[in-house]
């Protein structure tokens, strides 16, 4: 009987710490990003998930239009695929 109850509390055990290591850390991750990303406002410089820098020109519910620093070139880009607001750096 007392077996049964140790492999029991030991699954719980390793459930527990798989949620608490694992799984709110990421949700937490994702929250913060979504909250990034509704954030986003005209002239704000962000960073892509692809490294490419710009300003935003143009919002949408789903996309994002900026304009690159150096030439001036407007691309469109997804809302998921903003990485950062501001410019990113290795370290990061």
């Amino acid at each position: 009987m007392n077996g049964n109850y140790f492999t029991i509390i030991y699954l719980v055990v390793i459930i527990a710490v798989f949620y608490f290591l694992l799984i709110l850390p990421e949700k937490n991750r994702k929250k913060a990003a979504q909250q990034m990303r509704d954030s986003l406002k005209v002239g704000d410089e962000i960073t892509t998930i692809g490294g490419i820098i710009g300003s935003i020109v143009e919002l949408t519910d789903d996309t994002v239009v900026i304009e690159t620093i150096e030439d001036r070139v407007r691309v469109q880009f997804a809302r998921w695929a903003i990485s950062s607001v501001g410019k990113q750096t290795n370290a990061q």
